[in-house]
């Protein structure tokens, strides 16, 4: 009975979104999950981890990229601009681009509360004369940013290739909110992964120490916990798949077995084979990059990518709408 009653107040507690999103999602056929809900503390954790892996080359690619770039970003965006980061996740790769540009303050925004307001604490530790001003919210969604940098220009950081977990409509979109959020006149930092042989990006999302499938499966973990879910997550595996046709690698959730479960008390079953979708991450040639870029209503204005082309940081700006070239 207490047991029950604890599982019960667990699920009140939930976030109604994330609520939405998981029960949507087994509901549709294919299922699929979001990929944002992969980030409570645990999930912020595990794909820290995964970004030191020998595998998972994007991290200490695109920083290398950063450390030789960032002199060249601050000449053309200038100095006095308020930087706002688009999931900031833990900053690792934030302090390259302040201690370049000068800012007037910073403004990191990720949907993990704890993790944020643990980042932000060390980078303000880190620059003790700068403005931090950490904003809990989904940045997939609207973003009204904090009054004090109301007059301040923008700088937008988008690094990570974080654009390539979304579907290119989605990603225009997204574009478009930073765009109305930023202002016309803004500039955005952004990193993009290169297409490139699939058994390197194979590995990137399937390491061999498993970290990148405990990533994967703590989204089950997180619906037992705050969904009284009864998933036996033994009963599933970790996938990462190589889509050639919409030059993406996918993450899957698969079942092993015959599996039968509730989440808030809904019974729901799945067969051998069935999968939940819980991630997609685009690979863009330069050329898709800057088109995807131009359709947000971004221009770029410099680019940057590492000798052996396997990642872009590119630096786009917010101009006025044109009807014509």
């Amino acid at each position: 009975m207490l047991k029950q009653e604890i599982e019960d107040g667990q699920a009140s507690l939930a976030d109604p979104a994330f609520r939405h999103d998981v029960l949507r999602g087994f509901d549709m056929r294919p299922r699929a999950i979001p990929a944002r809900w992969f980030y409570d503390r645990r999930g912020s954790e595990l794909f820290e981890a995964i970004t030191d892996l020998p595998e998972y080359y994007p991290t200490r690619t695109e920083t290398a990229i950063l450390r030789a770039c960032a002199p060249d970003i601050a000449a053309l965006a200038g100095a006095g601009r308020a930087v706002v980061e688009f999931g900031s996740g833990s900053s690792t790769k934030t302090p390259i681009l302040l201690q370049a540009v000068d800012p007037a303050a910073y403004v990191p925004i990720d949907i993990s509360g704890d993790f944020l307001r643990e980042s932000s604490g060390l980078l303000s530790d880190a620059f003790p004369g700068l403005t931090v001003l950490p904003l809990e919210a989904d940045f997939m969604k609207p973003i009204a940013l904090p009054v004090q940098i109301a007059a301040t220009p923008k700088l937008g950081f988008f690094p990570g290739s974080t654009i390539g977990n979304m579907i290119p409509h989605s990603s225009v979109d997204l574009l478009r909110a930073m765009k109305a959020s930023l202002g016309e006149g803004a500039m955005l930092v952004i990193g993009m992964d290169r297409i490139k042989d699939p058994a390197v990006l194979e590995a990137a999302y399937d390491d061999a120490q498993g970290v990148t499938a405990a990533f994967n499966l703590n989204l089950l973990e997180r619906i037992n916990r705050e969904l009284a879910g009864t998933i036996p997550i033994d009963t599933f595996r970790h996938r990462a798949i190589w889509n050639d046709d919409r030059a993406r690698i996918e993450m899957h959730i698969e079942a092993m077995a015959d599996v039968a479960f509730t989440i808030e008390g809904r019974p729901f079953s799945m067969v051998p084979g069935e999968t939940i979708h819980t991630e997609n991450s685009h690979k863009y040639g330069a050329r898709d990059a800057r088109i995807l870029l131009r359709a947000g209503g971004w221009t770029p204005v410099g680019e940057w990518t590492d000798p052996d082309g396997l990642f872009a940081v590119i630096l786009a700006e917010a101009q006025p709408a044109r009807s014509a070239p």
